[in-house]
């Protein structure tokens, strides 16, 4: 096993922009779990309109929670963004299929880029992975 890489150094204006920005999905996404968990009855009406059975609200729940959980942990940040990408992916297609407006297929695209921006501002080493322009 290699020891762990040190985490480059943040400034605290981008750390705390960063957790700001991360902070909003992880909110929303703490709701929607837990609502999921709940099952009030508009959860349910929206779940089945989408074309999903009401037997697949409680586990959409506990992934959503979990996936939410792991992306507030620090060590585990960077597979909670992958994980809660493929989730909010899920829901793009979901409403895609349905036919539903805009609104409802860009607001998942606006939280992954919160969530993933949100973790490049927290995470430095995130941000040398990704070229986003030439040092020349």
């Amino acid at each position: 096993m290699q020891p762990e890489t040190p985490q480059a150094p943040v400034s605290k204006g981008k750390l705390w922009t960063g957790w700001a920005m991360s902070l909003i999905p992880a909110l929303f996404m703490l709701l929607d779990g837990v609502m999921k968990l709940v099952k009030p009855a508009p959860v349910v009406e929206a779940t089945t309109k989408l074309g999903y059975s009401e037997n697949v609200i409680l586990p959409l729940g506990v992934v959503a929670l979990v996936c939410t959980a792991l992306y507030l942990l620090p060590r585990t940040a960077v597979l909670g963004a992958i994980l809660l990408t493929g989730y909010l992916g899920g829901a793009v297609a979901s409403h895609l299929r349905a036919g539903d407006g805009w609104f409802p297929i860009f607001f998942p695209v606006i939280f992954g880029v919160l969530l993933w921006g949100g973790l490049a501002l927290r995470d430095e080493r995130l941000c040398s992975l990704v070229p986003w322009r030439s040092d020349t």
